[in-house]
């Protein structure tokens, strides 16, 4: 079974900046398509940003432009950069494949407040 783990979560004020990764435990990681996903509390789990094996991009509108996502096929990861982070950004962080596993890591908590 393919294990996630996801860290690089934390407090930030707003307007700062973190760095997620995403461990994915998978020989097969260069072929998948991978995705950035988020949770906040009382709201559905949602896609924020996803990469193919190509390496094309797509972001959701609320954070183009802030966020970027990138991968290193070597050591089977995938990274998410959040730049200028606002309160609606917090949220327990995933990272899965497109379309997504049934099985998900634990997250990574970020939370932004001043």
């Amino acid at each position: 079974q393919v294990q996630l783990v996801e860290s690089g979560g934390g407090l930030v004020q707003p307007g700062g900046s973190l760095r997620l990764a995403c461990v994915v435990s998978t020989s097969f990681f260069r072929i998948f398509a991978m995705g950035w996903y988020r949770q906040a509390p009382g709201k559905q789990r949602e896609l924020v940003a996803s990469i193919t094996s190509g390496g094309n991009t797509n972001y959701a509108d609320s954070v183009k432009g802030r966020f970027t996502i990138s991968r290193d096929n070597a050591k089977d990861t995938v990274y998410l950069q959040m730049n200028s982070l606002q309160p609606d950004d917090t949220a327990v962080y995933y990272c899965n494949k497109r379309p997504n596993w049934d099985s998900w890591g634990q997250g990574t908590q970020v939370t932004v407040s001043s």
